[in-house]
């Protein structure tokens, strides 16, 4: 019997984190760091950040930015636009559908445009660097 339970705790769960809703306005929010665009991931608490300065505009840049999001594995714009200058996705883990979340807005710079993304995670405290290896693909591939 406890090992029915301890299964049926498991599997609702496993649903919760698979199904949990994705509020826009928590987390489509402002990426904008104070740091030097040098298009590194950095680790903060939970996640990632990284900015980049690119020759685009800042609705073109955003628009190759989610091009090479969406066509990532398990990820969906979930806000946003190129033209609002914002936009948010969540990126799903293959097994257990655990969601991370990744808001990227530009705005024009002396050069082109400047990028700001922040990466983080919805559920636990480490993220083993996932955040930072996906930011470091997505700007690898703009």
């Amino acid at each position: 019997m406890w090992v029915g339970l301890a299964v049926l705790a498991l599997a609702c769960a496993a649903l919760w984190i698979r199904l949990a809703p994705s509020d826009p306005a928590v987390w489509h929010i402002d990426p904008v760091t104070d740091t030097v665009p040098d298009c590194i991931p950095y680790a903060v608490p939970g996640g990632a950040r990284a900015a980049c300065e690119v020759a685009d505009s800042a609705a073109d840049a955003l628009a190759r930015l989610d091009a090479v999001a969406v066509a990532f594995p398990h990820t969906l714009r979930i806000a946003g636009s190129p033209a609002q200058g914002r936009i948010t996705w969540v990126t799903r883990s293959l097994l257990w559908g655990f969601p991370d979340y990744t808001t990227a807005a530009a705005v024009p710079a002396p050069q082109g445009s400047r990028i700001d993304l922040f990466a983080r995670q919805r559920f636990g405290q480490h993220d083993w660097g996932v955040n930072a290896a996906r930011l470091q693909s997505w700007l690898a591939n703009l």
